[in-house]
């Protein structure tokens, strides 16, 4: 079994308590699905060789998931229709070399190891394709089950941790083995992204426009200063922006989380974008980012396995395509962190299972951290409309979150 996912010489890493992982990672796998598709199954053969060279690189220090099952070697062509996917993002707190140079010495404020401060389950239905990706909170608390590390040793079980901390105790599969027993659905792909993958991927699309609303976004401890207006941000712009805790709603920890999901949306449709699929060589660029800054599993590293994946994503509409973020109520034990609302989960789940597309009954957002944009912000794609599915599994107004087809903008305040 590879170890290079919990490596345990890892990057320096800030344990600050404002200083979240960015979460732009669930587009990641969009990203990585659409570019391959792009290259792979288009007419830019003239880049084989570089294609050759990335998904090979792609595929470096992939790391195993306990319990994995032995798999029929993948063959060209979409991934069967009538087989729903998981896979997990996990987003850490390890700072590098562009990452120390924004941050400072929040990055050098280390202890012990890496956080998984971002958490998220992306899942593909069966045919007729449909995209959900569930947020878990940082301090939600919740029963850790024992887990095999990667150097072969055992990591105890805990009735109740949280889970950013899982990755510190027991590495990427040990998430996503909790995250199976919290959902009900197996983890069949993973990966690992840090701050400097998340810059590196706005960095390689051209930055991502985003929207403020509110009385615009000033967060000192975050480094962000945008007015009212659409921004485009990038680089320390970008991962300042995704940071920002106090800027945004009420400055709790589940505003971000809706704050990071209007960028995630962004992200996504301008990947989506013709300006980019049309652009061979901002295609490639992509790749060769992806394919630098991620550290996949075992079962995602095959280069026709990620092409299946991609050629199973390229007919899903947007309005098929729902971030939410998991149903939680306050800690009894603790009125900072958050448990599991088991009940107000349960239809998600059942739905995800069903292979049914969802419904939101819920607000876009979560203490108040984004609106929807009304107008659309000018330059937003436009998807050509289709017929909606007749039946769909309407969620619990307990779960918020928002549609690839909706537009929000963030609701800024002045903090400190």
């Amino acid at each position: 079994m590879s170890g290079a996912l919990d490596d345990a010489k890892r990057s320096t890493v800030a344990r600050h308590a404002d200083l979240p992982t960015p979460s732009a990672f669930s587009t990641l796998f969009r990203l990585l699905g659409v570019a391959l598709a792009v290259l792979l199954v288009s007419s830019i053969a003239v880049a084989g060789f570089v294609a050759a060279d990335v998904l090979n690189r792609v595929g470096e220090g992939a790391v195993a998931l306990e319990g994995d099952v032995e798999v029929a070697p993948p063959s060209l062509g979409a991934y069967p229709s009538d087989k729903a996917f998981n896979l997990l993002i996990v987003g850490t707190d390890e700072c590098g070399e562009v990452s120390t140079k924004i941050l400072g010495d929040r990055c050098a404020q280390s202890d012990q190891g890496a956080l998984n401060d971002v958490t998220l389950l992306v899942h593909v239905s069966a045919a007729p394709r449909a995209v959900t990706v569930v947020s878990f909170p940082r301090d939600l608390g919740l029963e850790v089950p024992e887990c095999e590390r990667a150097d072969g040793s055992t990591a105890s079980a805990m009735s109740k941790g949280r889970i950013n901390e899982v990755f510190e105790h027991a590495g990427v599969s040990c998430v996503a083995k909790t995250v199976t027993d919290l959902s009900g659905l197996p983890v069949e792909f993973a990966a690992k992204i840090s701050f400097d993958g998340v810059i590196a991927i706005t960095d390689a699309i051209g930055g991502v426009d985003v929207c403020v609303a509110g009385e615009g976004i000033h967060d000192t401890l975050a480094g962000v200063d945008l007015p009212v207006g659409t921004h485009t941000v990038s680089g320390a712009s970008a991962l300042a922006f995704i940071r920002t805790r106090h800027g945004v709603g009420d400055g709790s920890d589940l505003a971000r989380i809706s704050n990071q999901q209007q960028y995630m949306s962004r992200l996504a449709k301008k990947i989506l974008s013709a300006e980019t699929l049309t652009d061979p060589s901002k295609v490639l660029r992509l790749m060769n980012t992806v394919a630098d800054n991620i550290v996949p599993s075992e079962s995602l590293s095959n280069a026709l396995t990620l092409t299946q994946l991609a050629l199973a994503l390229k007919d899903v509409q947007f309005s098929d395509f729902v971030f939410v973020q998991y149903p939680n109520l306050a800690d009894p034990e603790d009125s900072n962190k958050v448990v599991p609302d088991y009940d107000a989960a349960a239809p998600l789940w059942a739905a995800l299972v069903a292979g049914e597309p969802i419904a939101l009954a819920g607000d876009v957002s979560t203490h108040r951290s984004v609106e929807l944009a009304t107008p659309p912000p000018a330059g937003a794609p436009v998807e050509t409309a289709t017929e909606a599915p007749e039946a769909r599994a309407t969620l619990p107004p307990e779960i918020s979150g928002q549609t690839l087809d909706q537009d929000t903008c963030s609701v800024g305040v002045q903090a400190e």
